[in-house]
């Protein structure tokens, strides 16, 4: 549980380093989390011993079939959300992190052919008549939370099929996004837009911003390291609990510390939502008790 609340609970806290980063170029900041994160990964590939891993998969074909589309998935949806936190817009993406799990259902009986359990159509109901209610009384459709959820979501489907884990397949996403980052910083230093501090001779650029930057590495790659130790350790059935740790922190922060407008509409909105989450999570906890039960009496009758 304490890799778990390490994990979700830097996933909800992250929005506090891109307010802190805001001064630089929104793909400046995502260039600098692609590139020191791969570097990072590469570190704790080599001391996981997971070296052999990763050549079995580069090896594959059906790897680079998958980590292709994922790789675009997790860019936009990491563009996104930068975007969403330095635009006051966090209450937005915070809504598309709690719809994500209802998403990721829809999806798995859509292109995985799982069944949907009665209650989960009905969170699943709640959930889209709640964007309607948003677009409807906020006058805008929630594209953020939508491109957010859903990109995440198809991440997610896309993922599951890979044979890669969440380090490795991570850090092929990375590598295969970093020559773009790296000829992006470089153009940007050579031009002037944003030199890199101990480059650059005028003393234009910012060594605090500069640092700062270089901790997006941190930011992205340590969360993913205890939420590989959670799952190792959990439930399933927990992690998806834990889940919304993320956005509920994300929602808290975007309303009483951002100072974001959460005005009675996106209130309306954001109630019939929440309310299919808790739909969602009470099937969860059902369907959990019953298959304990089952698996119990099998015991018992055997």
């Amino acid at each position: 549980m304490f890799y778990s609340a390490l994990a979700y609970g830097s996933w909800g806290l992250v929005a506090f380093y891109f307010k802190a980063v805001a001064a630089a170029d929104l793909f400046e900041v995502l260039c600098h989390r692609v590139i020191w994160s791969v570097l990072l990964l590469t570190v704790m590939i080599h001391f996981r011993g997971q070296w052999g891993e990763a050549r079995e998969l580069i090896r594959d074909p059906g790897t680079w079939r998958l980590l292709g589309p994922s790789t675009v998935l997790i860019a936009i949806n990491w563009t996104l959300f930068i975007y969403a936190v330095v635009t006051d817009r966090l209450v937005d993406a915070s809504l598309g992190y709690f719809i994500n799990p209802l998403v990721s259902i829809v999806l798995g009986m859509v292109f995985l052919g799982e069944r949907l359990r009665p209650r989960q159509w009905v969170a699943v109901a709640l959930a889209a008549l709640g964007v309607v209610v948003y677009t409807w009384t906020v006058g805008s459709l929630p594209w953020i939370s939508l491109v957010l959820a859903f990109s995440f979501g198809l991440y997610g489907l896309v993922r599951k099929q890979a044979r890669a884990g969440p380090i490795i397949g991570l850090a092929f996403e990375t590598a295969l996004l970093a020559p773009a980052g790296v000829v992006y910083l470089i153009v940007m230093n050579a031009t002037g837009v944003r030199p890199v501090a101990f480059l650059d001779r005028t003393g234009a650029g910012s060594p605090a911003l500069d640092l700062l930057l270089v901790a997006a590495g941190v930011v992205t790659t340590f969360p993913l390291l205890w939420f590989a130790g959670a799952a190792r350790r959990l439930r399933l059935s927990t992690i998806g609990f834990m889940q919304y740790t993320s956005p509920t922190l994300q929602f808290l922060i975007a309303v009483f510390v951002f100072g974001e407008p959460f005005d009675s509409a996106r209130a309306v909105s954001f109630a019939v939502i929440w309310a299919g989450v808790a739909v969602f999570l009470t099937d969860s906890l059902h369907n959990r008790y019953v298959t304990r039960e089952r698996a119990t009496r099998a015991v018992f009758t055997d």
